[in-house]
């Protein structure tokens, strides 16, 4: 696995959370949101087990809704629960990315 994957891994439930929180989507919509963002990696193989997760732990629910092409589909909403839990992961990213960016940038290491 590379070490991007690793890094998105650690993030992806965060930022999936953050698309939900703007609009309810499904999950192609969702990928593809991603994409457009510069997550390129993020696929829908990527996605689904991720939104599995996020509703077998009450952070977001599903609900089926009528296509204007197609079947329905499932549009994913943040709970009160998940938006609690996005908050604390921007809250957390913060206090990571700071001092990450300005090791990684040749900052002075607390020196």
């Amino acid at each position: 696995m590379s070490i991007r994957s690793q890094l998105l891994k650690g993030i992806l439930d965060g930022c999936v959370m953050a698309v939900i929180e703007k609009e309810p989507v499904y999950g192609y919509e969702l990928s593809k949101k991603l994409q457009d963002i510069g997550l390129h990696d993020v696929s829908e193989g990527t996605i689904y087990p991720v939104l599995l997760r996020l509703q077998k732990n009450g952070l977001i629910r599903g609900e089926m809704r009528p296509s204007d092409v197609g079947p329905n589909r499932k549009y994913y909403f943040l709970t009160v629960e998940g938006e609690e839990a996005l908050a604390t992961v921007a809250e957390e990213w913060e206090q990571i990315s700071e001092p990450v960016n300005k090791l990684l940038k040749g900052g002075s290491g607390g020196n």
